[in-house]
C-alpha cells in the first residue's frame, strides 16, 4: 500500500477496554482503526478483521474470550505478513493461547501475549499494566503503542501461555478479595457499625488494596455499574480450577470464588461487575446502612422475702417472729412461692432458724 502504516494501529474489539485503549491511543497522534462484531458507531470502523490487517502492521484484539480470539485470529491470517505484530490481551485458557500464536506465525508474522490488569477507568487513562510473553523483538517493535494505554509493562518469560497463567493467578486473588471483603461488610452491617468506617479502618491496614478501594465503595451503594464483569470473572476463575485440576492442585478459596460468581450468574447479574458477590448478604435494592444492635433484655428482678413484722413476747418482753396463720396462700401466691429464687428462700430459712436460736438461749435464762 502506498501510504505509510508505521503510526496506524488497529483495535479489534470495542468493549469496556478496548473502546477507551482505541480512544487513549488516539489522544497520542495515532491513527486507529477499529472492528467490532457487533458494528459501533466508531471512528474509522472498517469492515472486518482482516481489513484492520490491511491497514495496520500492529493489531490490537481486546475480546472475550477463548472461541473469540480464535476466529478473530482466523480472519485475520490472510491479510498477514511478515511485517505484523499481532497482540492478545484477551484472558483465556494457555492452550487458546498458544493456539493463536501458531496461526499467526504461520503466515511469517509474530504474535505477542499480553493480557492485562486495569479497569475502565485505568484504560481511560492509560495506566494498564500488561503482562507480556513471546518474542523480544516484537516487543520492542511496538513498546511504544503499549506505552501509550499503559503505566507498567511486566514481562513474565517468552513462552507464550506463561502470561495467561499469570493473569489467571491475579485474578485469583481479586475474586478471593471481593468476598472476603463482602462477608466483612455483612459482620459489621449486622453488629451494628457504620460500613463507612470499614474504608477509612482499611486505608491503614497492610492487606488494603486498589481492588478494596474500588469494590468496597460499590458494594455499599449497591451501584453494580460493570467495571468488569461477573460473567468475566466466572470464566477466569474457571480457567484456573481447569489449571489446578491438571497439576493435581486442590484450590478451596477460588472453588468457593467461582460458586459465588456462578450463583450471581443464575440469578441473571452476569453483566454486572463481580463486586455484586455482595448482594448475597444485602440485595441491592436494599442499600447498606447501619443497623442498630438489638438491647440485651433486662434480667429478671429477684423476689425478695416478704418482711416480717416482729411481736413481743409476754414472758420476756423480747420479741419473736409472729406465728404462721393457717390462710391458704391464692393460685398466684402459690406460683411465685414455686419460683422463687433459692438463694432467697436460703436467706429466708437462715433468718428463722437465728430467730429460733435465740428465742431458745432467751427462755433459758427467764427459767
Amino acid at each position: 500500500m502506498s501510504h505509510s502504516k508505521s503510526k496506524h494501529v488497529g483495535v479489534i474489539g470495542l468493549g469496556i477496554i478496548g473502546s477507551r485503549v482505541a480512544g487513549a491511543l488516539r489522544e497520542r497522534g495515532l491513527q486507529v482503526f477499529v472492528w467490532n462484531r457487533t458494528p459501533r458507531p466508531e471512528q474509522n470502523f472498517v469492515g472486518s478483521p482482516a481489513e484492520v490487517a490491511e491497514l495496520c502492521d500492529v493489531v490490537q484484539l481486546f475480546v472475550s474470550d477463548d472461541e473469540a480470539l480464535l476466529e478473530m485470529v482466523r480472519q485475520l491470517t490472510p491479510a498477514l505478513t511478515a511485517q505484523h505484530v499481532v497482540t492478545a490481551h484477551s484472558t483465556v485458557a494457555p492452550e487458546s493461547m498458544r493456539a493463536a500464536a501458531e496461526m499467526v506465525e504461520r503466515r511469517g508474522a509474530r504474535f505477542l501475549e499480553a493480557p492485562f490488569t486495569g479497569s475502565k477507568v485505568a484504560a481511560e487513562k492509560g495506566q494498564l499494566v500488561y503482562y507480556i510473553a513471546g518474542d523480544e523483538a516484537a516487543l520492542k517493535k511496538i513498546r511504544p503503542i503499549l506505552e501509550s494505554s499503559s503505566k507498567e509493562i511486566v514481562i513474565i518469560s517468552q513462552r507464550i501461555g506463561d502470561a495467561s497463567i499469570m493473569k489467571v493467578a491475579t485474578n485469583m486473588v481479586t475474586a478471593a478479595s471481593a468476598q472476603v471483603a463482602a462477608e466483612a461488610l455483612a459482620l459489621l452491617r449486622k453488629s451494628g457499625i457504620d460500613p463507612e468506617i470499614f474504608q477509612r479502618a482499611m486505608k491503614y491496614n497492610a492487606s488494603n488494596s486498589t481492588t478494596l478501594e474500588m469494590k468496597v465503595p460499590m458494594m455499599i451503594s449497591g451501584d453494580f455499574a460493570p467495571n468488569f464483569s461477573v460473567k468475566h470473572m466466572l470464566k477466569d476463575i474457571r480457567i484456573g480450577l481447569k489449571l489446578a485440576e491438571s497439576h493435581a492442585l486442590s484450590l478451596p478459596m477460588t472453588d468457593v470464588s467461582g460458586d459465588v460468581l456462578l450463583e450471581e450468574l443464575k440469578h441473571g447479574r452476569g453483566d454486572a461487575d463481580y463486586a455484586s458477590i455482595a448482594q448475597r448478604y444485602f440485595p441491592s435494592n436494599q442499600p447498606i446502612v447501619r443497623q442498630e444492635t438489638a438491647k440485651p433484655a433486662e434480667a429478671p428482678k429477684r423476689e425478695r422475702p416478704p418482711t416480717t413484722s416482729l411481736v413481743k413476747l409476754p414472758a420476756t418482753g423480747e420479741t419473736a417472729l409472729p406465728e404462721p396463720t393457717e390462710k391458704q396462700p391464692n393460685e398466684k401466691q402459690q406460683s411465685a412461692e414455686e419460683t422463687r429464687e433459692p438463694e432467697a428462700v436460703e436467706n429466708l430459712s437462715g433468718g428463722i432458724r437465728g430467730w429460733l436460736s435465740r428465742l431458745g438461749s432467751f427462755s433459758r435464762r427467764a427459767s
